[in-house]
Protein backbone atom coordinates (compact mmCIF):
# COMPACT_ATOMS: atom_id res chain seq x y z
CA UNK A 1 0.00 0.00 0.00
CA UNK A 2 2.78 2.43 0.96
CA UNK A 3 4.70 1.74 -2.25
CA UNK A 4 1.54 2.29 -4.29
CA UNK A 5 0.84 5.59 -2.52
CA UNK A 6 4.43 6.68 -3.16
CA UNK A 7 4.10 5.82 -6.84
CA UNK A 8 0.85 7.79 -7.04
CA UNK A 9 2.57 10.81 -5.49
CA UNK A 10 5.53 10.64 -7.87
CA UNK A 11 3.10 10.47 -10.78
CA UNK A 12 1.65 13.84 -9.74
CA UNK A 13 5.07 15.43 -10.30
CA UNK A 14 5.03 14.62 -14.00
CA UNK A 15 4.20 17.55 -16.33
CA UNK A 16 0.62 17.79 -17.55
CA UNK A 17 -0.79 19.29 -20.78
CA UNK A 18 -1.77 22.95 -20.66
CA UNK A 19 -3.17 25.51 -23.09
CA UNK A 20 -0.83 28.14 -24.47
CA UNK A 21 2.83 28.33 -25.39
CA UNK A 22 4.30 28.22 -21.88
CA UNK A 23 3.55 25.15 -19.78
CA UNK A 24 4.20 25.87 -16.10
CA UNK A 25 4.39 22.20 -15.13
CA UNK A 26 7.22 21.71 -17.63
CA UNK A 27 8.90 24.86 -16.33
CA UNK A 28 8.74 23.43 -12.80
CA UNK A 29 10.35 20.22 -14.04
CA UNK A 30 13.26 22.29 -15.36
CA UNK A 31 13.55 24.14 -12.07
CA UNK A 32 13.63 20.86 -10.12
CA UNK A 33 16.47 19.62 -12.32
CA UNK A 34 18.49 22.82 -12.13
CA UNK A 35 18.07 24.22 -8.61
CA UNK A 36 19.72 22.77 -5.49
CA UNK A 37 17.72 20.54 -3.14
CA UNK A 38 18.06 23.08 -0.32
CA UNK A 39 16.50 25.88 -2.40
CA UNK A 40 14.14 28.08 -0.39
CA UNK A 41 10.83 28.47 -2.21
CA UNK A 42 8.64 31.48 -1.44
CA UNK A 43 5.24 32.40 -2.80
CA UNK A 44 2.29 34.69 -2.26
CA UNK A 45 -1.36 33.78 -2.73
CA UNK A 46 -3.16 32.91 -5.93
CA UNK A 47 -3.84 30.07 -8.34
CA UNK A 48 -0.27 30.35 -9.67
CA UNK A 49 0.92 28.82 -6.39
CA UNK A 50 -0.78 25.52 -7.18
CA UNK A 51 2.01 24.78 -9.69
CA UNK A 52 4.99 24.99 -7.30
CA UNK A 53 2.94 23.36 -4.54
CA UNK A 54 2.24 20.39 -6.79
CA UNK A 55 5.32 20.11 -9.00
CA UNK A 56 8.17 21.23 -6.73
CA UNK A 57 9.44 18.30 -4.66
CA UNK A 58 10.38 19.40 -1.17
CA UNK A 59 13.09 17.21 0.33
CA UNK A 60 13.95 18.92 3.61
CA UNK A 61 12.61 21.15 6.35
CA UNK A 62 12.97 24.96 6.39
CA UNK A 63 12.65 25.21 2.62
CA UNK A 64 9.36 27.04 2.06
CA UNK A 65 7.92 30.41 3.08
CA UNK A 66 4.27 30.91 2.19
CA UNK A 67 1.26 32.79 3.58
CA UNK A 68 -1.82 31.51 5.36
CA UNK A 69 -5.36 32.76 4.80
CA UNK A 70 -4.66 33.77 1.20
CA UNK A 71 -2.54 36.84 1.94
CA UNK A 72 -1.34 38.28 -1.37
CA UNK A 73 2.05 39.95 -1.70
CA UNK A 74 3.84 37.82 0.88
CA UNK A 75 6.34 36.07 -1.35
CA UNK A 76 8.48 38.97 -2.57
CA UNK A 77 9.53 40.43 0.81
CA UNK A 78 9.74 36.93 2.32
CA UNK A 79 12.18 35.85 -0.39
CA UNK A 80 14.38 38.90 0.10
CA UNK A 81 14.47 38.32 3.85
CA UNK A 82 15.26 34.64 3.33
CA UNK A 83 18.21 35.48 1.08
CA UNK A 84 19.60 37.97 3.59
CA UNK A 85 19.33 35.40 6.39
CA UNK A 86 20.57 32.45 4.28
CA UNK A 87 22.90 34.06 1.71
CA UNK A 88 24.49 30.75 0.68
CA UNK A 89 21.19 29.14 -0.32
CA UNK A 90 19.31 29.63 -3.58
CA UNK A 91 16.03 31.50 -3.07
CA UNK A 92 13.23 31.51 -5.63
CA UNK A 93 10.01 33.49 -5.37
CA UNK A 94 6.87 32.55 -7.29
CA UNK A 95 4.41 35.42 -7.72
CA UNK A 96 1.29 35.93 -9.75
CA UNK A 97 0.84 39.18 -11.63
CA UNK A 98 -1.75 40.56 -9.20
CA UNK A 99 0.19 39.13 -6.28
CA UNK A 100 3.44 40.76 -7.42
CA UNK A 101 1.76 44.14 -7.79
CA UNK A 102 1.01 44.09 -4.06
CA UNK A 103 4.69 44.27 -3.05
CA UNK A 104 6.85 44.38 -6.17
CA UNK A 105 8.37 47.69 -5.08
CA UNK A 106 10.45 45.64 -2.64
CA UNK A 107 12.72 44.98 -5.61
CA UNK A 108 14.34 48.23 -4.49
CA UNK A 109 15.46 46.48 -1.32
CA UNK A 110 16.71 43.45 -3.24
CA UNK A 111 18.71 45.71 -5.55
CA UNK A 112 20.10 47.78 -2.68
CA UNK A 113 21.23 44.70 -0.78
CA UNK A 114 22.28 42.80 -3.92
CA UNK A 115 20.08 39.95 -2.74
CA UNK A 116 20.32 37.36 -5.51
CA UNK A 117 16.70 36.21 -5.43
CA UNK A 118 15.13 34.64 -8.50
CA UNK A 119 11.65 36.11 -8.97
CA UNK A 120 9.26 34.25 -11.28
CA UNK A 121 6.23 36.38 -12.12
CA UNK A 122 3.39 34.34 -13.63
CA UNK A 123 1.31 36.70 -15.76
CA UNK A 124 -2.14 35.55 -16.87
CA UNK A 125 -3.70 39.01 -16.84
CA UNK A 126 -6.13 38.41 -13.99
CA UNK A 127 -6.76 37.66 -10.34
CA UNK A 128 -7.01 33.97 -11.17
CA UNK A 129 -8.49 32.56 -7.97
CA UNK A 130 -11.31 35.09 -7.84
CA UNK A 131 -11.93 34.74 -11.58
CA UNK A 132 -12.23 30.97 -11.21
CA UNK A 133 -14.91 31.37 -8.54
CA UNK A 134 -16.74 34.01 -10.59
CA UNK A 135 -16.82 31.81 -13.67
CA UNK A 136 -18.09 28.85 -11.65
CA UNK A 137 -20.60 30.54 -9.34
CA UNK A 138 -21.76 33.48 -11.47
CA UNK A 139 -21.50 32.43 -15.13
CA UNK A 140 -21.10 35.40 -17.46
CA UNK A 141 -20.66 37.90 -14.62
CA UNK A 142 -16.93 38.68 -14.48
CA UNK A 143 -16.29 41.78 -12.38
CA UNK A 144 -13.03 43.45 -11.31
CA UNK A 145 -10.67 40.55 -11.94
CA UNK A 146 -9.00 41.54 -15.23
CA UNK A 147 -5.63 43.26 -14.91
CA UNK A 148 -3.82 45.79 -17.07
CA UNK A 149 -0.24 44.87 -16.26
CA UNK A 150 3.05 46.69 -16.68
CA UNK A 151 6.02 45.19 -18.47
CA UNK A 152 7.32 43.31 -15.44
CA UNK A 153 10.74 42.73 -17.00
CA UNK A 154 11.17 46.43 -17.74
CA UNK A 155 9.97 47.25 -14.23
CA UNK A 156 12.56 44.95 -12.65
CA UNK A 157 15.30 46.24 -14.95
CA UNK A 158 14.56 49.78 -13.80
CA UNK A 159 15.80 48.72 -10.35
CA UNK A 160 18.96 47.28 -11.88
CA UNK A 161 17.85 43.66 -11.74
CA UNK A 162 18.47 41.15 -14.50
CA UNK A 163 15.11 40.70 -16.20
CA UNK A 164 13.63 38.83 -19.16
CA UNK A 165 10.23 38.20 -20.68
CA UNK A 166 9.58 34.51 -21.34
CA UNK A 167 6.69 33.44 -23.57
CA UNK A 168 7.49 29.82 -24.54
CA UNK A 169 8.39 26.70 -22.60
CA UNK A 170 11.60 26.22 -24.59
CA UNK A 171 12.76 29.70 -23.53
CA UNK A 172 12.61 28.88 -19.82
CA UNK A 173 15.84 26.88 -19.57
CA UNK A 174 18.18 29.41 -21.24
CA UNK A 175 16.52 32.32 -19.43
CA UNK A 176 16.91 30.49 -16.13
CA UNK A 177 20.64 29.98 -16.70
CA UNK A 178 21.15 33.66 -17.47
CA UNK A 179 19.16 34.68 -14.40
CA UNK A 180 21.14 32.41 -12.08
CA UNK A 181 24.41 33.73 -13.50
CA UNK A 182 23.41 37.37 -13.01
CA UNK A 183 24.94 37.67 -9.54
CA UNK A 184 22.08 39.73 -8.15
CA UNK A 185 18.30 39.91 -8.17
CA UNK A 186 16.76 38.49 -11.33
CA UNK A 187 13.18 38.38 -12.60
CA UNK A 188 11.63 36.21 -15.28
CA UNK A 189 8.28 37.47 -16.56
CA UNK A 190 6.43 34.26 -17.47
CA UNK A 191 3.54 35.00 -19.82
CA UNK A 192 0.94 32.22 -19.65
CA UNK A 193 -2.39 31.57 -21.32
CA UNK A 194 -5.34 32.87 -19.31
CA UNK A 195 -7.15 29.58 -19.89
CA UNK A 196 -4.50 27.72 -17.86
CA UNK A 197 -6.18 28.53 -14.55
CA UNK A 198 -4.91 25.47 -12.62
CA UNK A 199 -2.89 22.31 -13.29
CA UNK A 200 -6.02 20.14 -13.32
CA UNK A 201 -8.54 22.34 -15.16
CA UNK A 202 -9.03 25.30 -17.49
CA UNK A 203 -11.31 28.32 -17.52
CA UNK A 204 -13.01 26.81 -20.56
CA UNK A 205 -13.84 23.65 -18.61
CA UNK A 206 -15.10 25.68 -15.65
CA UNK A 207 -17.34 27.77 -17.91
CA UNK A 208 -18.73 24.67 -19.57
CA UNK A 209 -19.45 23.06 -16.21
CA UNK A 210 -21.06 26.23 -14.87
CA UNK A 211 -23.27 26.47 -17.94
CA UNK A 212 -24.45 22.90 -17.48
CA UNK A 213 -25.19 23.52 -13.80
CA UNK A 214 -26.99 26.80 -14.51
CA UNK A 215 -29.25 25.14 -17.08
CA UNK A 216 -29.96 22.26 -14.69
CA UNK A 217 -30.86 24.61 -11.82
CA UNK A 218 -33.18 26.61 -14.08
CA UNK A 219 -35.21 23.59 -15.12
Amino acid sequence: WVEGARADYLATLEPVPAPGLLNLSEALALLRERLPEDTIVCNGAGNFATWPHRFWQYTRYRSQLAPTSGAMGYGVPAAIAAKLVEPERTVVCFAGDGDFLMSGQELATAAQERAAVLFLVVDNGMYGTIRMHQEREYPGRVVGTSLTNPDFAAYAASFGAHAERVERTEEVGPALERALAAGGPALLHLVVDADAIAPNTTLTAIRQGAGVRERTETV
